[in-house]
């Protein structure tokens, strides 16, 4: 039986590279322990900024993250995303969609991360732009047989004071944590009883079984 003080608190950015390799991990943990994991955006890469500025440093970092995780990475992606003219990175819409669904579910915030890294990093969708973010909300919607209305999600992505509030808001309360962490996302807090573990690096790239061990172990 899971203890009741067990909590799981998840640092990450929707577009933080190495935070896709630990997606298998996340993926785990969301299905073994969904009512104790919170995700914690971290606003890392919320400013918008040309892609053009980051593209060679990106893809150079995203190859390695992804031969050491095992994970796929498409040159499409490289063409498409962030060789795009004109492109620009920003995690904002898709931190806010994130949000705008966990107010419906919590349960559909680490199946619509999963979903838009998969979009982007595969796929080759660029998601920085709050069109595609609209598209992959639909999706998970549609999956999760729940109504959706896209033309009201893309107007409160880009035009919600209220939904940009509550964004920012979940922001700065993973900044809050992070003040008392060592800098970088992500990361996997594991607290139990006042006592807390934080697993970063190598100990969640290699998919779940590890963690789940180590949680399992906690809890014992």
């Amino acid at each position: 039986m899971t203890s009741p003080s067990l909590t799981l608190d998840y640092l990450f950015d929707p577009l933080c590279g190495w935070c896709y390799a630990s997606s298998a991990m996340l993926a785990g943990i969301a299905s073994h322990y969904p009512d104790r994991l919170t995700l914690r955006p971290s606003g890392l890469f919320d400013a918008p900024r040309p892609v053009s500025a980051i593209a060679g440093h990106a893809w150079s970092n995203d190859q390695r993250i992804a031969a050491i995780a095992g994970l796929p990475l498409s040159t499409a992606y490289r063409d498409e995303v962030l060789m795009a003219p004109g492109g620009v990175f920003t995690s904002r819409f898709l931190t806010r969609a994130l949000v705008a669904l966990g107010q419906i579910d919590r349960g559909l915030e680490p199946r619509f991360l999963h979903r838009a890294q998969h979009a982007r990093y595969v796929l080759a969708q660029d998601t920085s732009r709050p069109e595609n973010v609209t598209a992959l909300a639909e999706a998970e919607m549609a999956e999760a047989d729940l109504p959706f209305d896209a033309g009201d999600f893309a107007r409160r992505l880009t035009g919600d004071a209220d939904l940009a509030a509550r964004a920012e808001a979940r922001i700065a309360e993973t900044n809050r944590l992070q003040q008392s962490l060592t800098p970088g996302v992500p990361k996997l807090v594991i607290g139990r009883d006042g006592e807390y573990l934080i697993l970063e690096g190598e100990a969640i790239y290699r998919g779940a079984g590890p963690v789940l061990a180590v949680i399992a172990e906690m809890v014992a």
